[in-house]
């Protein structure tokens, strides 16, 4: 990844937090695709640096060592016992500190130095306060959506009425997530049309529907009005979607689709393949996002397979981001492999769904979307 994170201070530090946090800014100063070391250490850590690289005495807040490779930005390091005693005498929390620390850093990394005079100072200050406010604007982590189509899946299990997935609904939006996703397959396997019309009714947050582009979920969709659609493929013989959207093949049909969804007012994403092809296709038909297919990264074998995976997605989720589209991602996401993808700033939400309702089997839901909003936020 662009961003190496390395926590030697010696305090618990969310290093899938501050990793995406130097994401995002680097992305937002046009720098996305230059390498950054970022590292935390303490007082004595960072004295021990003072005094080997400029004949400083005692420790500072934060260093910056730029490179002149082309494709390394540079170094930041954090005095976190000195953003402790700073946020403290600041009255804000060591997050703030140390975000503040850090785009100070990365300013100097950027050829900003407010020692060199007033003029510089000002405006190093107004570059740090711009790239505050757009960090803040854009929002540090992805948001999570929670699908509840397996809750749906165990009451039709029996036919009856229980579990409902309308009261599933309303509990995963009371444990914070930002969002419920549903799947309406055309053969009605886990969820109903009538799950689809109420929950689009209580539903606070934003409701996201996945389905198949046909005249029949099209019309669904026109009529319920969901805050963004997913197109995804269908096989009547599938466990689960088994891949992504074929777009490159079905590049016409898929704009079409896209086209009708947008008469009714409706955001369209795209459920692809980590692929280049699929992705420019994605870009062509209009549709304003992707999620990307994460099955292959999480049923990787082996941690080899896994590490090839992950890399592919990042370089795909930076591909679409820099076509102008937003990106999410999701399928096979568990408590074991979320995390490392949600340190990847241009995934902006993750979606789901079965991993969370299998944990809810043993510890209820509600405990169970909050243990994956941890991972997702970086709080975990």
């Amino acid at each position: 990844m662009p961003v190496e994170v390395v926590n030697q201070s010696g305090r618990p530090m969310s290093l899938c937090r501050y990793r995406r946090m130097a994401g995002v800014l680097l992305r937002i100063a046009g720098l996305g695709h230059m390498h950054l070391g970022l590292l935390f250490t303490d007082a004595r850590g960072i004295t021990k640096i003072n005094r080997q690289w400029f004949g400083r005495q005692g420790p500072t807040n934060v260093i910056s060592f730029p490179m002149e490779d082309p494709g390394i930005l540079g170094d930041v390091v954090i005095c976190v016992d000195r953003a402790a005693e700073e946020a403290e005498q600041g009255l804000t929390t060591l997050e703030n500190r140390v975000m503040e620390l850090l785009i100070h850093g990365l300013a100097h990394l950027m050829g900003e130095d407010h020692e060199l005079g007033d003029e510089h100072a000002r405006r190093m200050a107004e570059k740090e306060l711009e790239l505050r406010d757009s960090l803040i604007m854009e929002g540090l982590m992805a948001d999570l959506c929670i699908n509840v189509d397996h809750i749906a899946t165990i009451r039709q299990a029996r036919g009856g009425n229980e579990p409902d997935p309308v009261l599933a609904a309303g509990i995963v939006e009371l444990a914070g997530a930002d969002g419920v996703v549903v799947h309406l397959r055309e053969d009605r396997r886990h969820i109903q049309d009538r799950d689809v019309r109420i929950i689009r009714e209580v539903v606070k947050t934003r409701l996201t529907l996945e389905m198949a582009a046909t005249d029949e979920m099209i019309g669904i969709a026109s009529d319920l009005k969901p805050d963004i659609v997913t197109l995804v493929p269908e096989k009547r013989q599938e466990l689960t979607t088994e891949g992504g959207l074929d777009v490159k093949s079905l590049e016409d049909s898929v704009a079409d689709a896209v086209k009708r969804l947008h008469d009714a007012g409706i955001p369209v994403s795209l459920f692809v393949d980590p692929e280049p092809d699929q992705i420019e296709a994605s870009s062509r038909t209009g549709a304003e996002c992707i999620e990307i297919h994460t099955g292959r990264y999480a049923d990787a074998p082996g941690a080899a397979e896994q590490d090839m995976e992950f890399e592919q997605i990042v370089k795909m989720a930076g591909m679409a981001s820099d076509l102008g589209l937003r990106v999410h991602a999701g399928h096979g996401l568990n408590y074991m492999n979320t995390a490392r993808l949600a340190a990847v700033s241009e995934i902006v939400e993750f979606s789901i769904g079965h991993a969370v309702v299998a944990r809810a089997s043993l510890v209820g839901l509600e405990r169970a979307v909050r243990e994956m909003l941890a991972l997702v936020k970086g709080t975990a």
